[in-house]
């Protein structure tokens, strides 16, 4: 998509494309996974740290002029984020291109590859200005570095009044506030300096600018096709967009072929049904009215699954809208690539339907009326998808969506001609036929079917006894459209005079379909260009009604620490010692978990295996933090899964142990793990998420008070007071990163672990103050006596001295080192030096050295076997007597119960309570989809009511209202699709998360999905029934309409 129309070397566009990807995938490591899908939360696929620098590849192959990347190091180990950001600065210097990085707990090394440096405070500008001065310029301030603080962190710990520390005797002159700062940096030299350097480059000689914007121009044109427009910001043409996007939608089927599978299989049962259904229809008119109704349904199945076509479009939209601000393609070539990509499968699926229905219900066997029939279903399934899409591209809201879709479907089925005949609806509607492509559809199939087709009458009159002898010639056919003295029917006039559908409007009603389809396709690809931004805004906190809001009077006034009245000092040894105090209802342990030679194998395509963990073990132990480190891919996040027994798919062998023992049942239940993803019901608080799992969790001779107490106290050891009743709300809105990652932790904590914790990345995304403080936090706990295990990315080497022991892994899932850190990881490097790594300079991180030692990163290497070197060392034989000591020891101090315990805390009942208590917050606080949902069942019945008005009790009044039933019938797929949503968004928060966990069962998950709705289906089903019931003009008296 940004491929140059100039290009080095006379290169061609395929060299130029497979000559980028390679160096991409070289300078980021990414080789190894090109046959690996990228997953998501539901879809196995790379790892974390691999997915982040896909999204990395991705911005850099668009070849941008000023790049702006936003955290792209987050969940990157150092040694990869080191390689990435060097990658950006030789791209700035060989392109000459423009590049602005936002990046958190920046080492050293890395920090140093930038030219300028801008430090915020609250929105202030406090500098800007050569990166190799910035700290100069603050310790002149007045304020001192910590010891071995990098510059990036000192930066960052002037603008936290709780983390920056005066230099002795400036206490009183250095600047507090945002406002001071900025009022020094602008007064200052640098300051001055800067805005002069500014103003020169704006006061440049005319020409000079001149000649800077036609350079520009000159290289904006050698990069675009020549066919493009000088004005357009896409760098390929429209034919070339549409050719690469249509690729891609092609690996995408072949990367989920589940999905067109289950589509064809599900037309497949459908026909099959069906076909049994109305099995061998006799070509007689008995069998007119059922024809009609298997040609019905032959149009109208496909008009159905269409509305699938909703979902798929919202959750693909904020790809197509991130590509659109990159500048790689139009959005509306996405849903032109969309739709022809989908006219093979679609003609797959709607083929297999027509053959099975046609020949099972024997339909008239003639070559013609078959690919005609074949014919108009194909396009009348197309037309339909095509005006979903069209419909989901033009509201913003996925529920709005669903509920016009209910209205929609309903309309076009009810005015398609079949239920109601033409002749017999009101005037008032009877235009709805016009602009009703299934209208089109259905009057073709049926003509095409019922031409030539002259049944044999099935019923004459008179007949009966004392009639036996008439003839014929004295007889009528009582089917519409008989002769008198014929004893057959002509098909034909049967359609016409029952529906008043000709055999000569059977062409011109394919091209007025074909003309559906294309406007209907022309909107979707217009709406799909001009759906406009889809990115969230800045995270807002919401706070729930009548809740405890922190005072918002004056949000930006300076705080005691700010103005210098109470020391920080102070301030950190108050807060501290609030945490300690909520900490005494920590649970007491003293149970050691282990792992001994643990293996995990996956199988890989062509019955081959992949070992991601390789004869891996340790333990940890009570009061003891145990970091989890490696290069990303080295296989830590699955080393945790499989210790916690979180992995779905594979084989895992070796031990796993809890003091000697086996791993007890409950054993999910005894330990908490911190997810690298945060996944929250949104609409919940921060109160409300960590009651939920206290009460779940805990067990239930733990009285809610104090569960609720304990609450109280996590909400204090995390310092969520000023949130603790703020919306959730979904990420990029609601809780910012920081406040999200100590939810998360709070609602393991929550839950009481009495064994162990585990943490996936808990500082990735936060600046270095806000992970100092939650690693801090996490150390608060271990020194209570919490066992921790924790994975951790570019750790400062103040946050590695927090960890007590070291788990490093390499690619491969192959130990490199276990066992203690030692004061400031003087036992680590001594191990690393005594085995051939270099020797660590004074003032290097010690988490940087390790990972350069044992060749970490995507083109880091290294002459020595560190596995190798592992296993022969006499700290394997160390670890492997403390173990057999652990276990030993364990297995005296108890014996496990042979009581059988169940795999949840508490029991069916309890979890169902609360459940229902959550699912109904949610629906509350739900407007859009409960308003939807009574807003498609009052329209739906009235829609239908008029539709059938005041139907009589003549043969056509009663098969009217028999079809009113039908169509109230129709009306729970569209309900269904709505509640297909958030059941799905439920059902993904109980399977990433609260399943693991053993929060609570699968049939209690169910039994809330079925009894939230059972309200506002009540609610909805009655005011349908008072629209519809007495509209189309049922019996009055109450036995009837109340049964009704």
């Amino acid at each position: 998509m940004r491929t140059p129309q100039n290009r080095a070397n006379n290169m061609s566009r395929p060299e130029f494309v497979q000559n980028s990807v390679q160096t991409l995938a070289t300078v980021l490591g990414l080789g190894h996974t090109f046959d690996t899908p990228v997953g998501d939360e539901s879809i196995r696929g790379v790892s974390g740290g691999e997915k982040k620098r896909v999204s990395i590849a991705e911005m850099m192959a668009g070849r941008a002029r000023i790049g702006c990347w936003d955290n792209s190091t987050r969940g990157l180990d150092s040694s990869t984020a080191l390689e990435f950001v060097r990658a950006l600065r030789i791209a700035t210097d060989v392109g000459d291109t423009t590049t602005i990085v936002t990046i958190y707990q920046a080492a050293e090394s890395l920090y140093r590859l930038f030219d300028k440096v801008c430090v915020i405070y609250e929105g202030r500008q406090i500098y800007f200005g050569p990166a190799d001065r910035a700290r100069q310029y603050f310790i002149d301030m007045g304020w001192e570095p910590s010891n071995r603080q990098t510059t990036a962190d000192f930066l960052v710990a002037v603008t936290d009044p709780l983390a920056r520390t005066a230099r002795s005797g400036w206490e009183d002159r250095v600047p507090r506030t945002a406002e001071e700062f900025a009022t020094r940096w602008v007064s200052s030299p640098e300051g001055q300096s800067n805005r002069t350097e500014v103003e020169g480059y704006m006061r440049a000689p005319q020409d000079h600018i001149d000649k800077l914007h036609q350079d520009y121009k000159q290289s904006a044109r050698a990069e675009r096709a020549t066919t493009m427009s000088r004005k357009s910001a896409y760098t390929v043409s429209i034919a070339m967009q549409v050719r690469a996007i249509i690729l891609r939608r092609v690996q995408i089927i072949r990367g989920d072929i589940a999905t067109p599978a289950i589509t064809v299989a599900s037309f497949v049962i459908q026909a099959l049904i069906m076909g049994s259904v109305y099995l061998k229809l006799p070509p007689a008119t008995v069998a007119y009215f059922s024809r009609g109704g298997v040609l019905f349904f032959a149009v109208f199945f496909g008009a159905l699954t269409a509305m699938a076509e909703i979902p798929a479009l919202y959750a693909q939209r904020p790809i197509v809208s991130r590509h659109q601000k990159a500048a790689f393609y139009h959005p509306f070539v996405e849903a032109l690539a969309l739709t022809i990509v989908d006219i093979p499968i679609t003609f797959v699926a709607q083929g297999l339907f027509d053959i099975i229905i046609y020949f099972m219900t024997g339909l008239q066997r003639e070559a013609s009326k078959f690919f005609i029939f074949l014919l108009i279903t194909v396009i009348m399934t197309l037309t339909m998808k095509a005006f979903f899409r069209a419909l989901a591209a033009l509201c913003k809201q996925e529920s709005q969506a669903q509920a016009f879709a209910g209205m929609g479907i309903l309309m076009l089925s009810m005015y398609t001609g079949y239920t109601i005949p033409r002749p017999s609806m009101i005037g008032a509607l009877k235009w709805l036929t016009y602009i009703n492509p299934i209208r089109y559809g259905f009057e073709a199939i049926v003509v095409n079917e019922f031409h030539g087709l002259n049944g044999q009458c099935s019923q004459f009159a008179p007949s009966g006894p004392g009639y036996e002898g008439v003839s014929v010639a004295n007889q009528v056919c009582t089917t519409v459209g008989a002769a008198p003295g014929e004893s057959v029917v002509d098909g034909d006039t049967f359609v016409r005079l029952s529906f008043g559908y000709e055999y000569s409007n059977l062409w011109m009603n394919f091209g007025i379909l074909i003309a559906f389809w294309i406007g209907f396709v022309a909107i979707f690809l217009a709406a799909s260009e001009r759906a406009g931004n889809m990115a969230s805004g800045a995270t807002q906190l919401v706070f729930k009604q009548n809740a405890k809001i922190p005072s918002l009077d004056n949000p930006t006034a300076p705080t005691d620490a700010e103005k210098g009245d109470v020391p920080p000092d102070q301030v950190v040894e108050r807060q501290q010692k609030e945490a300690k105090d909520a900490q005494r209802g920590l649970p007491e342990q003293r149970s050691v978990f282990s792992w001994h030679h643990l293996n995990y194998d996956i199988e890989l395509a062509g019955g081959k295996t992949r070992r991601l963990l390789d004869d891996v073990s340790g333990f940890v132990a009570p009061g003891k933090m145990t970091a989890l480190m490696g290069e990303s891919g080295a296989g830590k996040t699955t080393l945790l899964n499989a210790l916690a027994e979180r992995t779905g798919t594979g084989i895992i062998t070796g031990d796993r142990f809890v003091d000697g023992h086996e791993l007890p049942r409950d054993f999910a239940t005894q330990t908490g793990y911190v997810q690298q993803m945060d996944i929250h019901m949104a609409s919940s608080t921060v109160r409300e998420a960590l009651m939920f799992s206290a009460e779940l969790r805990q067990p239930t001779s733990v009285s809610r008070e104090e569960k609720r107490a304990y609450v109280e106290d996590v909400i204090k050891m995390c310092a969520m007071e000023s949130y603790a009743d703020a919306i959730i709300g979904k990420v990029g809105e609601g809780l910012n990163v920081e406040q999200r990652k100590r939810l998360t932790i709070g609602v393991e904590l929550a839950a009481k672990p009495e064994l162990l914790l585990f943490l996936d990345e808990p500082t990735s995304g936060l600046d270095s103050q806000s992970a100092w403080a939650i690693v801090d936090f996490l150390r608060s706990l271990a020194d209570k006596g919490q066992a921790i295990l924790c994975t951790i990315h570019q750790p400062s080497s103040e946050l590695f001295q927090s960890f007590d022991r070291l788990l490093l892994l390499r690619k491969g899932g192959q130990t490199c080192y276990f066992g203690d850190l030692g004061h400031n990881a003087t036992t680590l490097i001594s191990y690393l030096e005594r085995n051939g790594g270099r020797k660590c300079e004074p003032d290097e991180n010690p988490a940087e050295y390790m990972l350069d030692v044992i060749g970490a990163g995507a083109t880091a290497s290294t002459d020595i076997d560190w596995h190798a070197a592992w296993k022969q060392s006499h700290e394997a034989t160390d670890l492997e007597k403390e173990m057999s000591r652990i276990h030993s020891e364990g297995k005296k101090r108890y014996t496990p119960s042979d009581k059988e315990v169940s795999a949840y805390a508490t029991g069916f009942m309890n979890q169902l309570r609360v459940l229902l208590d959550r699912a109904f917050r949610h629906s509350v606080r739900s407007p859009d989809y409960v308003m939807s949902k009574i807003f498609l069942n009052i329209f739906s019945g009235l829609f239908i009511g008029f539709t059938f008005f005041k139907a009589d009790n003549s043969i056509q009044g009663l098969q009217n209202k028999l079809f009113s039933v039908f169509m109230a019938t129709i009306l729970a797929s569209s309900l269904s699709n709505q509640l297909q949503v958030e059941y799905i968004n439920l059902r993904n928060i109980y399977e990433y998360r609260e399943q693991q966990s053993k929060m609570y069962s699968w049939p209690a998950q169910v039994a809330t999905s079925i009894l939230v709705e059972l309200p506002f289906n009540i609610v909805g089903a009655s005011l349908f029934f008072f629209c519809w019931y007495w509209t189309v003009g049922y019996p009055t008296s109450a036995d009837r309409n109340g049964y009704a």
